[in-house]
């Protein structure tokens, strides 16, 4: 028998994301589709547990996805030929070995769901779905994420339309987002944001799935991604009586010696103007608890959309580099630093993909 759908998730904002698509469904059609987390980018701690004792899902079961790198045997063939061609022929060769080095770790038939989404199908994921010739639908991996780093784009500079040709048509090499012969189309937020769209491009806001929610989908949200509610509750009580507070984002950029610094000026910076508190993000490993001890923290595996549903919350200031803030409300202003801010921290191509397209 068909099941309904299943859903690939890499990091807590897929999951996230899930939950509001899920939520935005009429009640009859809940509690149909499995969620798939992958482990090969975050740990996703006790995640599943509470998941599944929200009820949102048929099943909830756990990926142990494989990166390249984990095969030592594919190691040759990302060598550079020196040439166009022999770089194709090694890139085909290691497509589909990757894929089907992956093989024996994916725990589902996905043959058996009517609909698969897949966040990031750059990911080993991507390469065994095309292998496979199983149609699914791409996510955006983040929040208007391909504004300043179309990944597709930039990981196939040059020849760019030939390479697509060879994975959108004759699937023998793979392209992400989009470009993959067997990806159905890719959920975007935004498509005029988008300085290259691909054609499969479909656009799906995420604000009206959050607007649409009811008091009770936000309570099982909060008690799926919160570890801790009542120190969470603790702490924006606590909040409540501080004013003019700030909420820095910290974001996974630059070497961790860069990062520190970068962070540490803008603590130094944005405590002139008020109490600077420190949202870490979910894939951050700089030790803030350590390295900054004296800023009040939020849990890191904490989504910061979940800051939303906590009406008592606000921020005078919510501070971020390059995370998009547009779904933000518990903030009376919000600053996007930008790719110019992080000019002065390292070279700009490295962080400014697009313009190198």
């Amino acid at each position: 028998m068909m099941k309904e759908r299943i859903y690939v998730c890499h990091t807590y904002y897929h999951v996230y994301v899930t939950f509001l698509k899920e939520l935005n469904l009429p009640r009859e059609k809940r509690g149909q589709a499995t969620l798939l987390l992958s482990r090969m980018s975050i740990d996703f701690e006790r995640l599943k547990e509470r998941v599944e004792a929200v009820g949102l899902f048929e099943q909830v079961l756990e990926y142990d996805e494989k990166r390249g790198d984990f095969f030592p045997e594919l190691a040759k063939y990302n060598q550079d030929k020196g040439n166009i061609v022999f770089n194709m022929i090694a890139r085909i060769r290691y497509t589909r070995k990757l894929a089907k080095l992956n093989a024996p770790y994916v725990p589902v038939d996905f043959r058996e769901y009517g609909d698969i989404y897949v966040f990031c199908d750059s990911d080993p994921v991507g390469y065994y779905l095309n292998w496979k010739r199983i149609p699914y639908h791409a996510m955006e991996d983040g929040l208007n994420c391909l504004v300043y780093f179309d990944a597709a784009r930039y990981d196939n500079r040059g020849h760019f339309g030939l390479k697509a040709f060879f994975s959108r048509q004759l699937n023998l090499i793979f392209v992400q987002n989009g470009y993959g012969k067997y990806c159905i189309d890719m959920e975007v937020n935004d498509i005029a944001a988008i300085p290259h769209p691909c054609p499969r491009y479909i656009e799906v806001p995420r604000q009206p799935l959050v607007d649409r929610l009811e008091k009770e989908d936000k309570d099982m949200i909060l008690r799926a991604f919160i570890r801790n509610k009542e120190e969470l509750e603790r702490q924006i009580a606590d909040s409540s009586q501080v004013e003019d507070k700030i909420l820095i984002l910290t974001e996974p950029l630059c070497s961790l010696e860069v990062r520190e610094r970068i962070f540490r000026d803008l603590t130094d910076a944005y405590s002139k103007e008020g109490t600077v508190f420190l949202k870490p993000h979910p894939r951050d490993v700089l030790d803030y608890p350590k390295l900054f001890p004296e800023y009040p923290q939020f849990d890191a595996t904490v989504p910061m959309e979940m800051l939303n549903f906590f009406p008592g919350l606000t921020f005078r200031k919510v501070i971020s580099v390059l995370t998009e803030i547009k779904a933000i409300q518990f903030a009376e202003e919000t600053v996007k630093l930008g790719p110019d801010f992080l000019d002065k921290y390292e070279a700009p191509e490295i962080h400014r993909q697009n313009e190198m397209i």
